[in-house]
């Protein structure tokens, strides 16, 4: 027995290394999925029937330009964003309307009895006056100059009691012109054309904003995008720890059975099962976590399967490493930058202001000209001026309406008025408070810009210098990774003369799992710098990475970040030489 021991010993530890070195494919290997569960289920937990009795979700494949498509379409930020310049559009119509000419008629009839206080009244008790008018008028302000017209024809008839009228009834027209023009305040701008001056610059105010908007929502897509992508990822290298721990569990129990390990050896395996079943839950918990937060971000909310769908990404972050032109990346943030927009906006807005308040502190010198044409007709009685007091009626002339429009289209009675109205308030006016305060408004304008480019500036570098330290931060956890890997499989060969013990390999086999998702979170932080040095430029949709020296991330024709093969990447155990981010398939 004791010369067959050593013999035995050499078996047992050969076959546990043979099984701890071979590779674990990253989704191959795993515990069967049920078909109504969704989500692979980790060794040793039962779940409800409840939850294993789910129907299927449904299943998206979706590529990152698609998920930037769907969250440009439904998203509830955009689609708030985008009705700002609507708003916008109705307040410059609003702003116009100042312009828009009114016209207004009235008609009017008017009864007056009045009593008798003079002896003219050819000894009636009372005097009958009826009157009928219409009066139609139209009425602008002009948006240039500042000058206002109106147009006015007054039409009335009258008749008397009084019997001392020349005309009974009488027919009156008068047409009147009245043009009003500043020649000082007012001229070059007013109050109207001030308003519509803002409301202009809110309105491209509001697209800078929508860009800012669509800016943003970009760039949390695609963070989201690999989040989303960086959690599968995660879970495989959770599964893979998984498979190594209950891999040295069955060893572990088969070396107790021969008696070369103690049987108290197993509970420290059953533990690291344990652990690493935790594990893989938290790991589907956070990809539960992302995929909520991706569906906030691309779906409509009121789409039947917006709870219930799930994704599977289909790009894989394949980089490729470019240098960084942070001196051009600034000089397009400066150019690009929706933020330094918005305060130039602001800055025109503030300089609409003060050349408005500038000319209200002038005096007011305006020109006003008036003219009116009158018309006269009706029945007007011709009297005997020989005849005594009162004369008497000797005839009757008849003078129509026609008559009436012919005085005033022969100007037969004019009349015009032309004149000057000066204005000058004492003391400090209320437009000299505002125009300095429209100043200082400026000048603290330009200096929010000033500043606001110097943080751009920082940023920029800021950001730039992220994405050259992420990419060295890639080879280190990729040589970290392949450092945990050889240590693993050399305590597995101590363990295998003795030399070792199972906390040891163990403690390797956890220090691999940190190393393989430090490599993974190594490359997340890389694509994700890329990614924020695109949007702290805000480079339009559509206009590519190129611009400024920004390296792209490119699903074909790059090598893959942890070396090897996209279906290596994602594989390995104690001896694999796998890593990094693997091909994304069913979860």
């Amino acid at each position: 027995m004791r010369s067959e021991t050593p013999r035995v010993l050499s078996i047992s530890l050969t076959a546990a290394l043979v099984c701890l070195a071979a590779p674990v494919p990253a989704r191959a290997q795993g515990t069967p999925v049920p078909p109504a569960a969704g989500r692979v289920t980790p060794p040793g937990i039962v779940l409800p029937d409840s939850v294993q009795d789910q129907a299927p979700r449904p299943v998206r494949h979706l590529s990152i330009d698609e998920a930037v498509e769907l969250a440009l379409e439904h998203n509830l930020n955009v689609q708030v964003a985008r009705i700002d310049p609507q708003i916008q559009d109705t307040a410059i119509a609003v702003a116009r309307s100042a312009w828009v000419p009114n016209l207004s008629t009235t008609f009017a009839g008017d009864n007056r009895n009045t009593p008798a206080a003079s002896f003219l009244a050819g000894g009636d008790t009372k005097v009958v006056d009826k009157q009928f008018s219409n009066l139609i008028s139209v009425d602008q302000q002009l948006p240039w100059g500042g000058g206002r017209y109106s147009a006015a024809w007054d039409s009335s008839r009258n008749s008397t009691s009084n019997i001392f009228t020349s005309f009974d009834p009488i027919l009156r027209s008068q047409l009147r012109l009245s043009y009003t023009q500043p020649l000082l305040r007012d001229f070059a701008i007013d109050g109207s054309r001030q308003q519509l001056f803002v409301t202009l610059n809110g309105r491209e105010l509001s697209d800078v904003q929508m860009r800012r908007t669509v800016a943003s929502t970009v760039r949390e897509v695609r963070h989201a995008y690999w989040d989303l992508v960086f959690a599968i990822s995660s879970l495989d290298v959770q599964r893979q720890s998984l498979e190594l721990a209950e891999q040295s569990l069955r060893n572990t129990r088969t070396r107790a059975e021969v008696g070369t390990m103690a049987p108290i050896d197993i509970v420290e395996a059953e533990a690291e099962v344990a652990r690493n079943e935790e594990a893989v839950i938290l790991a589907e918990a956070e990809i539960e976590r992302a995929e909520d937060r991706l569906r906030a971000l691309i779906l409509d909310p009121g789409a039947p399967d917006f709870w219930t769908l799930r994704f599977e990404p289909t790009d894989t972050p394949l980089l490729q490493a470019r240098a960084i032109d942070i001196d051009a990346a600034v000089q397009t943030a400066l150019a690009q930058r929706t933020d330094a927009g918005e305060l130039r906006k602001s800055l025109e807005t503030t300089d609409v202001n003060v050349r408005y308040f500038r000319n209200q502190t002038l005096p007011s010198f305006d020109l006003q000209v008036d003219y009116a044409v009158t018309g006269l007709g009706g029945t007007r009685m011709l009297f005997d001026q020989r005849g005594g007091f009162p004369p008497p009626v000797i005839g009757q002339e008849e003078r129509g309406f026609g008559s009436v429009l012919s005085d005033i289209v022969e100007n037969a009675f004019p009349t015009w008025t032309v004149g000057f109205t000066v204005g000058y308030p004492i003391g400090r006016s209320n437009a000299e408070a505002n125009l300095a305060r429209a100043r200082l408004e400026r000048r603290q304008s330009e200096t929010r810009l000033r500043n606001l480019d110097l943080q751009i500036t920082s940023q920029v570098r800021d950001v730039g210098r992220q994405v050259n330290t992420n990419l060295k931060r890639v080879e280190a956890t990729r040589a970290a990774r392949e450092f945990a890997e050889r240590r693993l499989e050399a305590e597995g060969k101590k363990f295998g003369v003795g030399m070792s013990t199972n906390y040891l390999v163990f403690q390797a086999q956890r220090d691999l799992a940190a190393a393989r998702n430090n490599e993974l979170r190594a490359v997340l932080d890389y694509i994700r710098s890329l990614v924020d040095f695109e949007a702290v430029q805000e480079i339009p949709i559509g206009t590519g990475s190129a611009i400024a020296g920004v390296g792209s991330v490119n699903t074909s024709g790059v090598t893959p970040v942890a070396g090897g093969s996209t279906s290596q990447a994602s594989g390995g155990a104690a001896t694999g030489t796998g890593g990094g981010f693997g091909p994304v398939g069913p979860r």
